[in-house]
């Protein structure tokens, strides 16, 4: 079972009283987007097997939004973040380094 700790509220929450959100750090389209931006911003989503950065909502807790880094082979979870951040904390990055050599925020950012 997933189990994420809300950096608001601070609960280790299971994922049934969590809501999915979808893939994190997205660049949200505006009016002012072409149709095929808006589409893509819409439907094209990646969908890696690994690591993965989410969106999740603490629906049954403080009701708030925040980002999550896991693996989605094996549910590891490298850490979790509030939803207004850019880019995954140092130290969310430095478990993601000590645990995955080689990975680097550029693949992803």
């Amino acid at each position: 079972m997933l189990i994420l700790r809300c950096p608001y509220c601070g609960v280790e929450a299971d994922e049934t009283e969590l809501a999915p959100g979808g893939e994190a750090h997205l660049k949200r389209e505006g009016p002012e987007a072409s149709d095929e931006a808006f589409e893509e911003y819409l439907f094209l989503r990646e969908n890696p097997k690994g690591l993965h950065f989410e969106r999740w909502r603490h629906a049954y807790g403080c009701g708030k939004w925040f980002h999550a880094a896991r693996c989605t082979t094996t549910l590891e979870v490298f850490g979790t973040y509030p939803a207004q951040t850019l880019e995954p904390p140092e130290e969310v990055k430095a478990r993601l380094t000590e645990r995955r050599p080689g990975w680097s925020w550029r693949l992803f950012g």
